[in-house]
């Protein structure tokens, strides 16, 4: 605790003074351009990562980077993300998952969650990943088996948080666009996604993918 103490002084002395100006700006309102959601894990900081400033990124944060499908029970993802879309008006969502989630090695290993009950309940909004895995990739093991695991989670997420109606509204309209990465905590690399290869591909050979709406409307035309 001491050392966070410490951190405050030093970041109102050396980091708040130069930019006050911006915090002044800041306490006026809100206009970030990113939905940023990711794992609770302490070692992936979506700040350091992207060299963003304060006011750039909306995040969100939970174990396993999960975002629960659509439902009756819709809980603080559902209304975060709502407020970023129809709230906010951010153009981007990005869901970035991590290498050496311990979320997803216990999605994979459930019996590492003997006595955590909470957290066993939370991982069944993963459970289409789980399937996918002990389906599609019973010939990996140990790392290679995780970090396929950690890939997956990050497409499953991506659909569930297609279901969302404030997300559905604005990919029709062509005006938000979705993103999957994973982060590779050793390296400092980040791979992205890339619908057009079916692959995770490294953050500099990315493509940016057209906007869903004009998919489907060049998809209408070749009908």
């Amino acid at each position: 605790m001491q050392r966070l103490l410490e951190g405050i002084h030093k970041f109102q002395r050396d980091t708040f003074r130069p930019l006050q100006g911006l915090f002044e700006q800041l306490a006026k309102g809100q206009h970030p351009d990113t939905l940023f959601i990711t794992c609770s894990d302490s070692r992936i900081d979506p700040n350091l990562l992207t060299k963003s400033r304060p006011g750039d990124l909306f995040i969100l944060r939970n174990a396993g980077n999960i975002i629960p499908p659509h439902g009756p029970a819709s809980g603080g993802e559902a209304a975060t993300i709502e407020f970023a879309v129809a709230g906010l008006s951010v153009r981007d969502i990005i869901i970035c998952g991590h290498s050496h989630c311990g979320a997803i090695q216990g999605l994979i290993q459930p019996e590492q969650l003997a006595g955590l009950p909470a957290l066993t309940c939370w991982l069944e909004h993963a459970s289409t990943t789980a399937r996918i895995v002990r389906e599609n990739y019973g010939h990996l093991q140990g790392e290679a088996l995780l970090q396929a695991a950690i890939e997956e989670n990050v497409l499953v997420q991506l659909e569930n948080l297609r279901t969302l109606p404030s997300v559905a509204t604005r990919l029709t309209r062509g005006d938000l666009k979705l993103h999957g990465w994973v982060y590779k905590i050793d390296t400092g690399e980040v791979f992205a996604f890339e619908p057009q290869s079916g692959q995770f591909v490294p953050l500099a050979e990315y493509h940016f993918p057209e906007s869903e709406a004009a998919v489907r409307k060049r998809a209408s035309h070749v009908i």
